[in-house]
């Protein structure tokens, strides 16, 4: 079927959005129009070539959409269902066994290969094939092919669907990996370190959670400001404000877990030292090399018995926390949609735009006409 897309031609380059070709869905496969689909930090490190899928490549992994079609095999949906897209996982080894699929032994081949996993492309941009699968998706398009373990039927009916995408990834990493990664217990402290789509979500995790002091560190106001409107206790500006002495002054042991977003080694460092005696730092954030190192001491860090948890998707077992997510939400404890701008797909890179300088936290791209509220 013809479709539209978002293409990435060249790193550090704007997407092109073309006329593409999409394959009828495989056996195991599902054919789903695309309501929309967020932006996340890493459609753009892997359009940059820190994840080295071959370009030009389709991107996207946080769709969201209705089920046009289902290949054989595919027993999770029908037709007509609306769903989530998450990432892709195999479904036979110890850790999807276990329920935990963001650990799959074959999570990099099926996520960051950009193509199936026998090798080919369903999608074809001026008749030659192009790298697309992204995360078992690649939802920049008006219309995707994803792998059955990607889809999330959706319990709930009424939430706006074309909002739901973020929860496939930014959001279920943020408030997975308090709520479920670090399960942060009622009365517990925690410093979260960048006030992004994924940091945010991990404010409203530990709101949920019932963390007793909840600091939010984060250079922008706007964000602070959206911080204390979700329930953090505390901000911190680190441009103007000596981090851990301020962190310390409010909680003077240091908190007992901490959650990096941004992947930064300075950064990473100032979470670590900000944690009491065997305090649990979480890392989500991607390294902006890849040859990033984090200097820790090593002495320190068995004096004090810190621990150091690295996180991915939220330790989400995809269909069960993503209807969670969007139970509290209908319930007002998550109220995600806060963090939403909205942009017509042809927008994307004023979108990303937008995200750099900090105008907007999460961006939902909309392949169909825009709503009154997009921008």
């Amino acid at each position: 079927m013809d479709i539209k897309a978002a293409v990435a031609r060249e790193a550090y380059s704007e997407f092109s959005i073309d006329s593409a070709t999409l394959e009828p869905p495989r056996p195991g496969e599902v054919l789903v129009e695309i309501a929309g689909v967020g932006l996340c930090h890493t459609d753009l490190v892997a359009r940059d070539q820190f994840i080295p899928i071959p370009l030009p490549a389709v991107l996207g992994h946080e769709g969201a959409g209705v089920v046009l079609e289902v290949g054989d095999g595919v027993t999770k949906v029908n037709a007509g269902d609306r769903v989530v897209l998450g990432f892709a996982s195999c479904g036979r080894c110890p850790h999807c066994g276990e329920g935990l699929p963001s650990y799959c032994r074959d999570f990099p081949v099926l996520n960051y290969a950009g193509a199936r996993p026998d090798g080919s492309s369903g999608v074809s941009v001026d008749g030659r094939p192009v790298s697309a699968s992204f995360f078992g998706q690649s939802s920049f398009a008006s219309h995707a092919i994803a792998l059955e373990r990607c889809v999330v039927k959706l319990d709930d009916t009424d939430l706006p669907l074309e909002l739901l995408g973020p929860l496939g990834c930014g959001l279920q990493t943020g408030a997975g990996g308090v709520m479920r990664s670090m399960a942060c217990p009622p009365g517990s402290t925690i410093a979260i370190f960048g006030g992004g789509p994924v940091g945010l979500a991990a404010v409203m995790g530990a709101v949920i959670q019932g963390c007793s002091t909840i600091i939010l560190v984060e250079p922008i106001g706007a964000r602070r400001d959206m911080a204390v409107e979700l329930g953090a206790t505390h901000v911190v500006d680190p441009g103007s404000e000596e981090v851990s002495q301020v962190i310390r002054t409010i909680v003077p042991d240091g908190v007992e877990f901490a959650f990096e977003t941004s992947g930064r080694e300075p950064v990473v460092e100032t979470a670590l030292a900000a944690l009491t005696s065997h305090g649990l730092l979480g890392l989500v954030g991607v390294p902006p090399r890849p040859e990033s190192t984090l200097s820790v001491n090593l002495a320190s860090l068995i004096t004090f018995g810190h621990r150091i948890h690295g996180i991915v998707e939220g330790d989400s077992d995809q269909d069960g926390f993503i209807n969670e997510l969007a139970r509290l939400n209908r319930e007002g404890r998550f109220p995600f949609e806060k963090l939403i701008t909205t942009y017509p797909l042809e927008r994307i890179n004023d979108a990303v735009a937008d995200q750099h300088r900090g105008e907007c936290i999460k961006p939902v791209l909309i392949p169909s006409a825009p709503d009154r509220n997009s921008r």
